[in-house]
């Protein structure tokens, strides 16, 4: 199994390890599911993290070190040159879609605008991905 995390699920793990974000990023570090990243979405996590108000709770060794996990640990997919067929109301949303899709990944996202697509295209908050994971995993 595949996934695309969008930059705030990322955030989230790393802010709070025992929440769902952190979860699914542990069952990753598991070798559970693959995470598939690109340079545009390494770009926005980067200039995310070094907002104030993230730098007061996560230190540049911190981001430095979550980016170089990612790098060396994901599937590291180029950026797909065709917009989604199906389109975020959030236009800058639109690259996380088209990546999921061209990588035949699911979406994890805690943003409203992305799971309000769930039914049209595969979008799963964390939690429901953590569950479908599970479900997945467990023995039979």
């Amino acid at each position: 199994m595949r996934a695309v995390l969008d930059p705030n699920v990322l955030i989230s793990a790393t802010l709070s390890p025992r929440g769902s974000p952190g979860r699914v990023f542990r069952y990753w570090l598991e070798g559970v599911f693959d995470i598939v990243v690109s340079p545009l979405l390494l770009d926005e996590l980067e200039k995310a993290l070094g907002y104030p108000k993230l730098t007061e709770r996560i230190t540049t060794a911190e981001s430095s070190e979550l980016l170089e996990l990612l790098v060396r640990g994901a599937i590291v997919s180029e950026d797909p040159d065709q917009p989604p067929e199906i389109s975020s109301p959030d236009p800058g949303d639109n690259y996380l879609i088209a990546l999921a899709s061209f990588s035949r990944s699911l979406l994890v996202s805690g943003n409203s605008d992305l799971l309000q697509l769930s039914g049209r295209i595969p979008v799963y908050s964390p939690a429901d991905f953590f569950a479908l994971v599970e479900e997945v995993d467990a023995p039979t």
